[in-house]
């Protein structure tokens, strides 16, 4: 049986990016995954890379050797068949949780050699989900594509070849009302959250099972 682990990045489990996470998970369970699911923010107290070097010396070439709430996250990413993890745009970038997992899991297999390059010869399939309040298509002219890219691209290099999901303009909070956010088209919001976030689950949901089903 396959080992899928499933990473909710944001701190709102239950909403947007875990509701997503989640789907991703459940599809790669209806094709016989057994799956591992993390919520970040609900984790013992963890930090990002310490620079310790640990990972650079035997017997732990490639293992990051600190060990806080991330540790047990990384144990399973090491043994899985697949990792899905989603976050949240947060001011242009990933979450705080995100970074300092990506710190983590990205630098413990950097070799500083010319060759091998990485510690990490076992690659998976990752799939990065991101949500955010700003539109899909404000993402190129913010420079978002950009930054999404260079996390696709260091991922495929250490992790595995890595498929995005952007999931844009979502619904922030459950009522608009108990704030004077005179920016946005709130009623537009709640509607698209009611017509169009079920087809985004539904496309999670799709790609989830086709991580098990077809790996990229």
């Amino acid at each position: 049986m396959k080992r899928i682990v499933a990473i909710n990045a944001s701190p709102r489990a239950g909403w947007n990016t875990s509701a997503l996470v989640n789907k991703a998970a459940d599809g790669a369970k209806a094709e016989g995954a057994d799956i591992e699911l993390f919520d970040l923010y609900k984790l013992d107290r963890f930090t990002g890379c310490i620079s310790c070097f640990g990972c650079k010396l035997a017997p732990n070439e490639g293992k990051c050797i600190y060990k806080d709430g991330l540790a047990p996250v990384l144990e399973a990413v090491r043994n899985a068949d697949g990792l899905i993890i989603g976050t949240p745009n947060y001011l242009g970038d990933v979450s705080a949780g995100f970074r300092a997992l990506y710190e983590r899991l990205i630098f413990q297999s950097l070799t500083y050699k010319k060759t091998p390059n990485s510690y990490n010869d076992r690659k998976i399939p990752v799939l990065m989900i991101m949500t955010s309040n700003a539109d899909e298509a404000f993402y190129l002219p913010l420079g978002y594509n950009k930054m999404l890219r260079g996390y696709q691209q260091t991922l495929d290099s250490f992790v595995g070849n890595t498929k995005l999901m952007i999931v844009g303009n979502t619904k922030q909070v459950r009522d608009y009302s108990r704030f004077e956010w005179t920016v946005f088209d709130t009623a537009a919001k709640d509607e698209r959250h009611e017509k169009v976030f079920p087809e985004e689950c539904k496309k999670a949901f799709e790609t989830g099972a086709k991580m098990v089903r077809e790996p990229w």
